[in-house]
């Protein structure tokens, strides 16, 4: 099996942290337990003479390594793009995310796009062209790219986002529709969310960070049914496109009430509500209209009851990050010294984030974090779990974490990742 996280942003992108280059995105991976990391960015040309100044090609495979070391997670180069145009009356801006196979093809798309907008300025190139002439361009520069859509329900830049999305992806894509064959759940949705609505069972529902932070890689990932001694470019997307016994093993999920558009809100006065409680849609506090989360716009388009699950139904699992569950747990905020130490000692002794949080024995979570840090992690793998969820660009935030907890109402189940 390989964990892949496949949409991150270097540094150039707009909000992202300094400290992200090619070589901390090794070293954070390693960390972490991807053995497949998107580069992000690659459409960025500082970006790009990092990636080809830092990273070797593996034997032709498409996919890519850090020079002089043996040590390295196994890179794919990568980028999200904005597509903003006007159509069917009103203004759409779709993000999308592109996966290509070599170094090349991404100077060749750079030259073929640079029409349509400034490709520097952001690490997330915004161009003025719409989705479906973005992607017939993609495939007629490097017919080996793969595209999906971004977070798809993210009401702003969402393909089906409540905001300038539509309501399915052949509308969306038009004819391209037919090079679709994945989309990108986001943060504030999971697979039961998305199985509600038909027209994602032809689809792959995968998971990523969209990380703009080192911390937050991994915080959602794919795991791939692939030897990580063999992971070739077509690999990959042989793997992801996949049906049957090659469609993907799992997904790793961030919980959706963390998201910080699951609900329906209005951030600027702190108020936020269940849509599937309360039929609202003006702000309590000031009259102003709700940013319509994606809760409600997953339900606007679904047509299956809820807990509703497809016989073929790709498993999943609710995680926290480790350096969140290690704040809560012992009551200080996640960037001090204190819960970088905690972090820093886990890793070193039980190998990766992702072993500690889904594999690694209790007791010897205790033993070198502490038992408050083994309790609440144990707690999370039993789904006993209380989050305020997120709206209108406010992230959810951890209430409870312990037995008298419930699991949340429609999850498919909490596996370890030896189970998958």
């Amino acid at each position: 099996m390989a964990i892949a996280d496949l949409h991150i942003h270097s540094r150039f992108a707009m909000a992202c942290s300094e400290s992200i280059t090619v070589r901390s995105l090794a070293d954070t991976a390693l960390k972490k337990g991807i053995d497949i990391l998107g580069t992000g960015d690659i459409l960025h040309n500082r970006w790009l003479d990092e990636c080809e100044e830092e990273l070797e090609e593996i034997e032709k495979s498409g996919t890519f390594k850090l020079k002089n070391t043996t040590k390295s997670p196994i890179f794919i180069l990568s980028a999200e793009v904005s597509t903003v145009f006007f159509d069917e009356g009103k203004t759409r801006k779709i993000h999308n995310c592109i996966l290509l196979p070599s170094i090349d093809s991404a100077k060749n798309l750079r030259d073929s796009l640079k029409r349509y907008g400034e490709l520097d300025s952001d690490g997330r190139s915004t161009l003025n062209m719409g989705a479906p002439s973005f992607v017939e361009t993609l495939f007629s520069v490097e017919p080996k790219s793969f595209v999906f859509p971004a977070h798809i329900w993210t009401p702003y830049f969402g393909a089906l986002g409540s905001i300038s999305g539509y309501d399915s992806i052949r509308d969306a894509y038009k004819d391209q529709s037919k090079r679709i064959f994945a989309i990108e759940t986001g943060l504030s949705s999971d697979p039961p969310m998305n199985w509600l609505v038909k027209e994602m069972d032809s689809l792959a529902l995968i998971s990523n960070s969209d990380m703009h932070s080192l911390m937050n890689m991994g915080r959602e990932a794919n795991v791939l049914k692939l030897d990580t001694n063999k992971l070739a470019y077509s690999d990959i997307i042989e793997s992801i496109k996949g049906r049957g016994a090659k469609r993907l093993s799992s997904t790793i999920e961030f919980y959706p009430e963390e998201g910080k558009y699951h609900y329906d809100g209005h951030r600027d006065c702190h108020f936020s509500s269940d849509p599937l409680k309360n039929h609202i849609t003006n702000c309590r506090v000031c009259g102003k209209p709700l940013v319509r989360g994606v809760l409600h716009r997953v339900a606007d388009l679904s047509s299956r009851p809820a807990g509703y699950i497809p016989k073929d139904a790709v498993p999943y699992i609710h995680i926290i990050p480790l350096n969140e569950l290690i704040s809560y747990s012992l009551g200080k905020g996640k960037y001090t010294k204190t819960v970088s130490e905690t972090y820093e000692s886990l890793i070193k002794g039980l190998s990766t984030e992702f072993n500690v949080l889904m594999n690694a024995d209790i007791d010897s979570i205790s033993e070198i974090g502490g038992a408050e840090i083994g309790n609440t992690i144990r707690m999370m793998r039993e789904g006993r779990i209380r989050i305020t969820p997120g709206y209108a660009g406010v992230f959810g935030k951890i209430e409870a974490i312990d037995e008298s907890e419930e699991r949340p109402a429609g999850r498919h189940g909490q596996m370890g990742i030896g189970d998958f």
